[in-house]
């Protein structure tokens, strides 16, 4: 008997996951035939397809030229071998939708990982390739990291500052793999400063540079605790017309001191990146973190305009993605002080 019921429940899991796969593959399918024109127009090659749009099917599916990246964010509760099948229906499902053989279609999970995990090296080997946007090139990886080098939520941010930059000293701070300092760079910045923690992504950020035919004498990349960096910053005559300000949800690496935490830290490196803007410039702040509440009385002494209508892309379905403010200085009601940072 016990025998018969474990038979029988494995064909119910079995017909299921082939029910859903199906289900995964029309919308995948359906999704990417609409976004495959939008995106020969806009002249995109790198986007979203699926976001979690079936709440049973919680996948986000982004196109990286003629690759695809396939992120599953819950885990399915079942047993760990149907888990698996179930998981590989959906890998393959993806891949017969976009008519990609599978080994160009890379399965992660993302369910369960630590604050820090998304810096953290998944596998050994380069599986480095090129891909283009806005008439730029970045290197991407979808293999060796959990995220790829280059944020598409972001497309239309790194836009904006290509605009913004023109005869202006940049400030890119958590700035991975320097893709808005390239943007900044090659749309005639006076000069570029990234500032990151890790490097490994500076040297990748390097990379892009040299990828772009961009002098690395006048983009200067420092390896540094972007809190700790604000804070020398103080006693600098330095000042920049644009800064970029995109810190990671919460981060405790190694290397730095206490934890960083975007909504308890964010009033005090808003205000030490306002402290840097040379008159009249711009601050771009940003968070992915879908629970962040903006302290706007303790910054109400600035002018703070929340741009994220136009900073998150059409592709995306999920318009809380991230969210973007443009900050300045109010020049006519005068600038509180920097603040101090929490002790960490």
């Amino acid at each position: 008997m016990d025998s018969l019921q474990n038979n029988t429940s494995a064909t119910r899991v079995r017909d299921q996951a082939v029910e859903q796969a199906e289900m995964f593959a029309n919308r995948v399918s359906k999704n990417f035939k609409h976004l495959k024109k939008w995106a020969k127009r806009a002249g995109v090659e790198c986007f979203r397809i699926y976001d979690r749009d079936i709440p049973e099917l919680p996948f986000a599916v982004d196109l990286y030229a003629d690759r695809a990246h396939l992120q599953e964010y819950s885990k399915p509760v079942m047993e760990v071998r149907a888990q698996h099948r179930w998981l590989m229906a959906m890998h393959e499902a993806a891949a017969q939708a976009l008519n990609i053989p599978l080994e160009r279609v890379t399965l992660k999970q993302r369910h369960g990982q630590r604050p820090h995990d998304q810096y953290r090296k998944l596998a050994a080997g380069a599986q480095d390739f090129v891909v283009q946007e806005g008439g730029h090139r970045f290197i991407v990886n979808l293999t060796d990291h959990l995220d790829t080098g280059l944020f598409l939520d972001h497309r239309q941010t790194r836009a904006l500052v290509g605009m913004l930059a023109a005869g202006r000293r940049v400030l890119n701070l958590f700035c991975y793999t320097g893709s808005f300092s390239v943007y900044a760079a090659r749309n005639k910045a006076a000069s570029t400063t990234s500032v990151d923690l890790s490097k490994t992504y500076l040297d990748w950020a390097r990379r892009n540079f040299e990828l772009n035919g961009l002098d690395i004498g006048r983009n200067r990349l420092v390896q540094a605790d972007v809190v700790r960096f604000l804070e020398e910053e103080r006693s600098s005559k330095d000042r920049y017309e644009l800064i970029v300000l995109d810190p990671p949800s919460f981060s405790n690496s190694k290397r730095m001191q206490g934890v960083l935490d975007v909504q308890r830290d964010h009033v005090a490196l808003v205000r030490g990146c306002v402290s840097r803007l040379a008159p009249g410039g711009d601050l771009l702040f940003s968070t992915n973190l879908r629970s962040f509440r903006l302290d706007a009385d303790a910054l109400a002494d600035l002018s703070l305009i929340e741009i994220s209508g136009q900073t998150v892309p059409p592709d995306f379905r999920n318009r809380r993605i991230h969210r973007c403010w443009r900050i300045k200085r109010d020049e006519g009601r005068g600038t509180r002080g920097e603040g101090e940072f929490p002790k960490r």
